[in-house]
């Protein structure tokens, strides 16, 4: 870990302390929700997180100094491993939180289909060009479609849940896959899916009915669409990894701190043999879970572990385990939107038997 590592990390930290007094007390009912606040967009935004996140393994030139970075950063210092530290710190707010993607409006990543998966291969979204090659006509269906982020200077719609654009990978008849910056008019149709996890984050069901995309709107290289977005993956597995270690961490000290107070049969719970082994399995996992290097194996290895360390946690704190809500201390907070959070890992960037496989 280099200084400004460590610079960015120091500065997260004493924002979320702040921010806390806001988060925890609400992000019970903002799922319930499913939506959040335009505020809490704008508030990431002001304080100079969102647009490092945005920019993502580097930042680039023509974005070099115009916004400033939480900690006083220098944009030559970014290295792609800050982008690390601020999805750890995130999740230290005892939430599953992923605000990455383009810089300019609300964008929507689009690239899961009915019947595309973990197969980004064989999606059926296409794009036909028109006679006179100046444009796409794109026809298809997208779900799982996330919110990405918001420029610092952008204003949110009225329904937070749709976009302004959307990020769609699909396929063509001469030049293979391309990616798509297709703006949201009367030929997209969108609408909000219901999520067992994550719920504020914006998911949705999109349709493309011969939507006419001009040509300068494809980004990077025609036919560098599928190499684009899975040469991503491996990036993007790898924080949502750091996600996952920091998420089983939270389960391990919540269990701990409750166990400590908590009395049965005359004694702590804590000094329980049957507990003490579990907690110390929990440990073990997770510590375990640092020293895991390549990254198709530890996106395939972090998402089973995380979600041993919730269904222990479960069995540590009883019935606490099983609410809804806020379990009377702010600092037992596993509640069931915990656990239907975690369980999304189990399927971004692939499934984990797709990936175990890789």
């Amino acid at each position: 870990m280099k200084e400004s590592h460590r610079q960015l990390r120091d500065a997260m930290r004493a924002n979320f302390r702040q921010s806390n007094q806001n988060i925890i007390p609400n992000a019970s009912r903002w799922e319930e929700d499913e939506t959040l606040p335009k505020e809490i967009y704008r508030q990431v935004a002001k304080d100079d997180v969102l647009m490092p996140m945005a920019a993502g393994k580097s930042i680039p030139s023509e974005l070099a100094g115009k916004f400033p970075i939480m900690g006083g950063m220098k944009p030559e210092e970014w290295d792609g491993f800050h982008d690390f530290v601020i999805h750890d710190e995130l999740n230290r707010v005892r939430g599953i939180v992923v605000l990455n993607g383009l810089i300019g409006g609300v964008n929507m990543l689009a690239i899961t289909e009915p019947d595309a998966g973990s197969d980004v291969s064989a999606l059926a979204t296409e794009a036909v060009l028109t006679r006179d090659g100046k444009s796409y006509k794109v026809s298809g269906q997208k779900k799982v479609c996330i919110i990405l982020a918001l420029s610092p200077w952008s204003e949110l719609n009225a329904d937070a849940t749709y976009a302004d654009n959307f990020l769609a990978l699909t396929k063509t008849s001469a030049d293979g896959m391309i990616i798509l910056l297709i703006p949201k008019c009367e030929r997209v149709s969108v609408r909000n899916m219901k999520m067992s996890g994550s719920s504020s984050a914006g998911t949705a069901f999109v349709g493309f009915d011969n939507v006419l995309v001009p040509l300068e709107n494809v980004v990077g290289e025609a036919g560098q669409g599928f190499t684009c977005i899975v040469s991503n993956f491996n990036y993007e597995r790898l924080f949502i990894s750091f996600q996952s270690v920091r998420a089983s961490g939270v389960c391990l000290e919540d269990s701990i701190s409750y166990a400590s107070s908590r009395e049965t049969f005359g004694k702590k719970l804590i000094e329980h043999p049957v507990i003490r082994l579990k907690l110390a399995h929990m440990a073990r996992k997770t510590e375990t879970l640092q020293a895991w290097i390549e990254v198709r194996s530890l996106s395939s290895k972090h998402t089973g572990i995380v979600l041993q360390a919730v269904r222990d946690a479960i069995q540590i704190l009883g019935g606490i385990g099983l609410t809804r809500v806020l379990a009377g201390s702010e600092e037992i907070i596993l509640d069931l939107s915990v656990r239907r959070a975690v369980r999304m890992q189990e399927v971004l960037e692939g499934k984990r038997v797709v990936k175990s496989n890789l």
